[in-house]
């Protein structure tokens, strides 16, 4: 399916490997020009505010022992002085408190760490919150477990034919996380970049943060019970700097005029409060940033850095280029792309010196005899209505005895890659748009998987192998969508885009009404054999064609034309795996699954039973079995399920890409959320570099080619490589879903909605805003209210808000939240660039009626 040329730079971004590295917040300890940060020791150094990193033998030592811990550090985004790594064991997260104890080491970083004794572990008391405890995650849910949601409408109260639509873009079409993954592309004017955006709303990391008073550290922990502790460490050592070091913000001067370090250097702000503040060199400032600083109050730029001394507050950086006025979208995506690594300057010389000069390119005749000529048959695409790069096709041929014989077509990329460096999984446009697009009425190379299935899906053959394809027609969802909603009536010509003369509009009609058929059956059993999907609300936008501007947004609605695809694209995926992994045991490129966290399951499962909901967490197959049949179809049904499908997404992990004679314990390969025993990535070659290894080793496993001269450890090292830049692609997309998004609110706010609230805290609660599918928080604090009062009935929590009277003669009006509570709420932009938050609108009880009781469906 379609994706954005975004093209992911697999190397830090800026300075070199060896930099040192960095840490959270916005600084720690006193300012730049502060007499305190001068402190020096007897012998006149500086004393140290962080620890000297252990050696790499002690840390591998350590970690044989058990007495060292490695994880990727996560920064709460709302409480930066917060981090954890996951505990080994699957139990509550490791709690890591304060910049020094990250000891330069920043969000994402695998680091190593050192519990600290036991007298020294957080405290948490009854009434905490257990996301007080395990950090503010960021999902990480597999493609696999969403699917993919291309908008199908424009947003209401919109113009009806709004100048752009942005489209979801299959990130997958299979949704092999179990969750829903809508994908939007963001026309950017830098060049029109299109860049991946997830659309699940952002939280704002600066909106008011209460003092958590339910944790403490100061009280002594060893008489409490175990399970009011939380292990505690320190940053010892970074195994690898997987942050970028690379951050948007602000430029500042320093406070003190009369300090050495006014003279040398500014400081920056990042964005990002994870990131700690940085004295950049003046020399790298704008020529009259001294004498006119506020001219540079809203420009954003970017900084990289160079390098942390154990005995500075803060790091030393490097100013890298000024991006443009905050809250454009133009400066913010490039931003939110070069803090993730994402390389979108053109490729070089070398690289397109690779690709075919002489065009139109044709087919070589060797190519003829070595493959199945299909260009006779009934093929065509479906993909969403503004994709360029048209990566896969299909077929449906009705056999004898009602068997059908469904084909599945790649297209083939006859570059070879290593021409092309290995850290672009994004290919030039003459590749992804040209060459390798499988356009209609073209002769087209393609990788094929065939099967023979019966009309309830059984298989009873398969086939791999290359073809010569020739495409009839492309189709968009909309256009599969209504053949299938018109099964016996003929869809008008001018309706349909053109179809080669060779074939005809009903012969097209019947085979998407054939493989729907097949469809169906494929993804009934995949349920009855226990997989698992999390479909979550997902944003489309639609732009204004002159601005770039969103003009408006709506939850995007999966249809039946996407579910088809995404049938035969797992099938095709499932295929590859066991067929690779049966040739190569040892040298498969497959994509687990793993079980969701421990803890963080078993907290769930505590809490649906404390709220009387009959859910079933056993299996993949039973959550999604409660899901579906737990609820009614009312609105106020509907509302509670996407709250549960939330809180159900949050323990769940990343799926991951890994070599198959690295893993040495096989039930460890299998994927959760489809529940199989082996899947892997082979539909998107041009967009993944990993489905351009496994196809690489399935025509090796067909003979086609040798296979590639990868050890499993080198393998796996690539896989690695996959997974760190995957994530980083879907962080971009999740920030470039939320900048467009505070955009709409910020240009078309206040925007009001339905929310359900999912979190109950002392003096805020989370809400899931209905209308947009966006999580925010809303403070008491911001609320005009009397007082507000937090507890525990039994152990729900429960927040009750005494609201200020509008009228001096009226009684105060008192409103109870508690999770699951339906509540309307205001999104309204911030004075700050690009923020908003969520108020409640104030809450009136209608005279003689209480609120009414809602009982599970």
């Amino acid at each position: 399916m379609s994706h954005p040329d975004c093209r992911l730079n697999l190397r830090p971004l800026g300075t070199p490997r060896g930099v040192s590295s960095v840490v959270g917040p916005h600084g720690v300890g006193a300012s730049p020009g502060d007499k305190k940060s001068k402190n020096k020791s007897i012998r006149g150094k500086k004393k140290s505010i962080f620890e000297t990193y252990m050696s790499k033998e002690d840390i591998s030592e350590g970690l044989k022992r058990g007495t060292l811990i490695q994880g990727i550090l996560r920064i709460n985004p709302k409480k930066f002085h917060e981090a954890f790594i996951p505990s080994p064991d699957g139990d509550r997260d490791i709690f890591i408190d304060g910049v020094v104890a990250r000891n330069r080491a920043l969000n994402g970083d695998l680091v190593v760490v050192k519990l600290l004794p036991e007298e020294q572990w957080k405290v948490i008391k009854p009434e905490s919150n257990d996301k007080e405890t395990e950090g503010a995650y960021e999902l990480d849910l597999p493609e696999e477990l969403c699917g993919s949601h291309p908008p199908q409408q424009s947003v209401k109260g919109c113009n009806d034919s709004p100048d752009v639509i942005i489209e979801a873009q299959f990130d997958d079409s299979d949704s092999e996380d179990g969750h829903g993954n809508t994908q939007n592309v963001l026309v950017d004017s830098v060049k029109k970049l299109s860049v991946c955006v997830h659309d699940k709303g952002k939280e704002d990391s600066d909106t008011p943060v209460t003092k958590d008073e339910s944790t403490s550290m100061s009280q002594d922990p060893r008489a409490l019970p175990e399970k009011s502790l939380q292990r505690s460490a320190k940053v010892v050592y970074i195994l690898e700097k997987k942050h970028s070091r690379a951050a948007t913000g602000f430029l500042k001067l320093l406070a003190d005029k009369n300090s050495e370090l006014f003279r040398k250097y500014a400081l920056f702000s990042p964005s990002d409060h994870r990131v700690p503040r940085i004295y950049v060199p003046l020399k790298d400032c704008p020529q009259d940033f001294v004498t006119r600083p506020k001219d540079y109050a809203n420009t954003l730029f970017i900084c990289r850095i160079v390098d942390w001394k154990e005995d500075s507050n803060f790091a030393l950086g490097q100013l890298a280029k000024s991006l443009g006025q905050a809250g454009e979208i133009e400066p913010e995506t490039e931003g939110i792309l070069t803090e993730y690594g994402v390389d979108f300057s053109d490729f070089s010389s070398e690289v397109l010196d690779c690709l075919p000069q002489g065009l139109p390119w044709t087919i070589p005749p060797e190519e003829f005899s070595k493959r199945r000529d299909l260009r006779k048959d009934c093929i065509f695409t479906i993909d969403p209505s503004t994709a360029r790069d048209l990566d896969d096709a299909l077929s449906c041929k009705p056999l004898a005895d009602g068997r059908m014989e469904i084909s599945f077509f790649l297209k083939i990329l006859f570059i070879h890659l290593t021409e092309i460096e290995t850290v672009v999984p994004m290919l030039p446009r003459l590749l992804c748009e040209e060459l390798c697009s499988l356009h209609p009425m073209t002769d087209k190379l393609t990788f094929s998987v065939i099967w023979t299935l019966t009309p309830e899906g059984k298989i009873l053959c398969e086939w791999f192998g290359r073809t010569i394809i020739r495409s009839c027609t492309k189709l968009s969802y909309e256009h599969a969508q209504s053949m299938i909603e018109s099964p016996t009536e003929k869809i008008p010509e001018k309706e349909l885009p053109p179809i080669s003369p060779e074939h005809t509009s009903e012969e097209v009609h019947r085979a998407v009404l054939n493989l729907h058929g097949i469809a169906k059956e494929l993804r009934k059993q995949r349920f009855v054999d226990g997989a698992l999907r999390l479909d979550q609300l997902k944003l489309a936008f639609t732009l204004d064609h002159e601005t770039g501007l969103p003009q408006g947004c709506h939850i995007y609605e999966y249809r039946d034309s996407n579910k088809l695809v995404e049938e035969f694209m797992l099938l095709a995926n499932m295929a590859v795996a066991h067929k690779t992994h049966r040739t190569f045991p040892e040298r498969a490129l497959l994509r687990r699954h793993p079980p969701p966290q421990t803890k963080m399951l078993n907290d769930l499962v505590e809490f649906c039973e404390q709220m009387g909901l009959p859910m079933d967490f056993s299996s993949a197959g039973a959550l999604n079995k409660s899901l579906t049949e737990t609820f009614g179809d009312d609105k106020y049904s509907l509302a509670r399920k996407e709250v549960l499908t939330n809180m159900c997404s949050r323990p769940m992990q990343m799926a991951l890409y890994f070599c198959s004679g690295v893993l040495q314990d096989q039930t460890q390969f299998r994927h959760y959320a489809l529940n199989v025993p082996l899947y892997t990535h082979f539909t998107s070659p041009i967009r993944r570099f990993a489905d351009v290894l496994v196809h690489r080793f399935l025509a090796a496993a067909l003979g086609y080619g040798e296979l590639p001269d990868l050890e499993p450890e080198a393998l796996q090292k690539q896989a690695d490589h996959c997974n760190d830049r995957r994530m980083a692609s879907k962080r971009v997309q999740e920030l470039s879903t939320g900048l467009f998004f505070a955009i709409l609110v910020k240009e078309s706010g206040p925007l009001e909605s339905e929310a359900m609230v999912l979190g109950v805290l002392n003096q805020a609660f989370d809400v899931l805003v209905l209308r947009y599918g966006v999580q925010k928080r809303v403070y008491c604090n911001a609320l005009p209210l009397r007082s507000h009062h937090f507890q525990k009935v039994g152990k729900k929590p429960e927040l009750t808000l005494i609201w200020e009277p509008e009228d001096t003669e009226q009684e105060p009006v008192q409103q109870v939240v508690t999770i699951f509570s339906l509540v309307e709420v205001v999104l309204q932009a911030e004075t700050a660039a690009l923020k908003y938050s969520a108020v409640l609108k104030r809450w009136y009880k209608e005279p003689g009626k209480e609120e009414p009781e809602r009982e599970w469906s």
